[in-house]
């Protein structure tokens, strides 16, 4: 199973879930994320191993912020049509996606894995830049994977009445 696949299950993401996390408001406070993490991170310094506390908060985070909010009203957003995009890309395994779309979204994830380590690497050494440039870098790569994701959504719901329905129903479940 791909990394993408086992945290989708972890997550306990369906279909009422996503559409959740299709509202705009979920998918823009989740670029909270990296610095709530580098903030329980680096709190080691001050708070020691109490840091955990401030680090279990930004986990529960990560699995609240998709549930924490309605489907969205509206769902021409960009925001919107990325994450619908997000859950193509997760299926592209049962439904082929074009090639084009494979390889950028391949080259992004593969990117921002390298960001990632940075960030990682600041945050063990505790050095700021470190830390500051790979959290800047995964955020910026995160979004153009976002873009991606809106622009093969956009070719995706033209082809397959199931992607379709997601931008036009109001449906939950």
């Amino acid at each position: 199973m791909r990394f993408a696949e086992y945290a989708e299950k972890l997550m306990g993401m369906n279909d009422s879930t996503w559409q959740r996390h299709a509202n705009p408001w979920s998918g823009w406070s989740r670029l909270t994320v990296l610095p709530v993490i580098a903030l329980s991170a680096w709190s080691r310094v001050l708070i020691g191993p109490w840091a955990i506390l401030p680090a279990s908060v930004a986990l529960a985070w990560v699995w609240l912020n998709p549930r924490l909010f309605p489907p969205p009203s509206r769902k021409d957003n960009w925001m919107t049509r990325g994450i619908f995009g997000e859950r193509v890309w997760l299926k592209r395994k049962s439904v082929p996606i074009p090639a084009g779309h494979q390889r950028a979204g391949n080259v992004l994830n593969a990117l921002s894995a390298v960001s990632g380590l940075l960030f990682i690497a600041g945050l063990i050494w505790l050095d700021l830049w470190v830390t500051l440039s790979g959290m800047a870098l995964t955020m910026l790569l995160k979004l153009w994977f976002l873009d991606r994701m809106a622009w093969l959504y956009s070719d995706m719901e033209k082809v397959n009445a199931d992607y379709a329905e997601w931008s036009q129903s109001d449906r939950t479940g």
